[in-house]
């Protein structure tokens, strides 16, 4: 059965993802690092991990099956994930794929370079309404074409 998986910590559309879960009568495993509020639901588990670097995404892995959802903007989460056979979207609504999860890392380790040696600084842009509106688009969207795919 399909399942839902968020890398909560700093996941700034865990309400979009309820709603979407409601809405497809499905559930979603909530892991983080330290409690969370989470719906009072059945639908939604929380997982806490403890603070070991990577506990999240290594749990994530180990639970995740093909054609769950997995929800990060952890490109490194990502590219493990699809390796299970899971459908990866980040928080501002891009999926990653096989064809584009090289791409993204390689991307994610000049730009950590190019932030160590301060040729730039700072982050993403600031989280926008839209980039939350394409977010729920493409989390409907995708469960949707997983349940087609596996009727």
């Amino acid at each position: 059965m399909l399942q839902i998986f968020v890398d909560a910590d700093g996941c700034p559309v865990k309400d979009e993802i309820y709603k979407v879960a409601r809405r497809h009568d499905l559930g979603a495993t909530v892991v983080a690092n330290a409690r969370i509020w989470i719906p009072p639901e059945e639908r939604f588990v929380l997982v806490v991990v403890g603070d070991r670097f990577d506990a999240a995404d290594d749990w994530i892995v180990e639970h995740v099956g093909a054609d769950d959802i997995v929800i990060t903007g952890d490109i490194p989460l990502a590219a493990r994930s699809l390796k299970k056979g899971a459908v990866v979207l980040d928080h501002r609504g891009g999926v990653f794929t096989e064809d584009n999860i090289g791409a993204a890392v390689a991307n994610r380790e000049l730009m950590s370079h190019l932030r160590d040696t301060g040729t730039i600084t700072g982050g993403p842009p600031p989280f926008s309404p839209r980039d939350r509106s394409k977010f729920l688009h493409r989390l409907d969207e995708t469960i949707r074409q997983v349940r087609r795919r596996n009727k």
